[in-house]
């Protein structure tokens, strides 16, 4: 069944129908700050509103490896902390990489994403991204050129992205950190990795980057954070790069007790320094 995941709204995507059914959870009575999406027949886009908005907004994508999305842990939960800070928050559930909806779908809805929210009039202030993991990835990939060959107009990048534990590029092809490391399922998720390397892809001039990762991950080495950063410097941005020694893949907001706890304060202190929280 589908769950309206708590929104206090929602925003219609061009190309988002009335499809009985747009998503599936992993537990429909989970609440929503624990919510696992399952599949997606079509994305959906959910608002959540602060108590004093600050005229800014921000796109949540949570993680999952392209074969679900932790919407619960890395979207609604990080949309009630940006609540917190005075930005209107999104959370995107977007289609997989699969047979049904090709290679492409993961970014063909966050780019509508962008677009949905720049006309709905929340972002007059300016418009952010934050991504989590492989929600990471797909946020830099909104500030790295566009596939020519699958069409589509240009799209003005985000004014600033937060990016967490994201597997920037060394899910590509040739680019492996671990050594003969096999394609990755399905077929299409290989196939965009290898076409989305966003560290090798990066417009020039890209907007302010915050990221975050762990030394220790077993999941996403931590080059993939030292060759975005790297990125972003020879491209002329500015990026601000933390490194957690000792710290689990997927930390997000819920990790009491260790160091890593401190990226959102240290986040927000760096959305004020850069111009991007009052």
């Amino acid at each position: 069944m589908e769950h309206r995941l708590g929104a206090d709204l929602t925003l219609r995507m061009d190309g988002a129908g009335d499809a009985p059914v747009a998503f599936t959870l992993a537990d429909p009575d989970a609440a929503p700050t624990a919510a696992v999406v399952k599949t997606v027949a079509e994305p959906r886009l959910f608002g959540y509103l602060p108590e004093r908005p600050n005229g800014r907004a921000m796109l949540v994508l949570g993680g999952g490896g392209y074969v679900e999305l932790m919407v619960g842990r890395e979207g609604v939960q990080v949309a009630r902390w940006l609540n917190r800070l005075g930005y209107v928050a999104y959370v995107l559930v977007h289609r997989f990489p699969n047979t049904e909806h090709g290679l492409s779908a993961p970014l063909e809805d966050a780019r509508a994403a962008l677009a949905a929210i720049r006309a709905s009039g929340t972002a007059a202030k300016g418009l952010g991204v934050v991504g989590l993991s492989s929600g990471g990835h797909l946020a830099a990939c909104l500030a790295a050129e566009y596939p020519p060959e699958w069409g589509g107009a240009p799209s003005a990048p985000p004014d600033v992205l937060v990016i967490g534990y994201a597997p920037i590029s060394t899910n590509a092809a040739g680019r492996q950190i671990v050594a003969d490391k096999p394609p990755l399922p399905p077929l299409e998720k290989q196939a965009m990795y290898d076409r989305l390397q966003p560290d090798a892809q990066l417009l020039d001039n890209p907007p302010p980057a915050f990221i975050v990762y762990a030394g220790s991950d077993p999941v996403v080495p931590v080059e993939n954070a030292r060759r975005l950063h790297a990125a972003f410097e020879a491209k002329g941005g500015s990026a601000e790069l933390h490194v957690f020694g000792d710290a689990p893949h997927g930390f997000a907001l819920d990790t009491p007790g260790l160091p890593v706890s401190v990226w959102p304060t240290l986040c927000e202190a760096w959305l004020r320094q850069v111009g991007f929280l009052d």
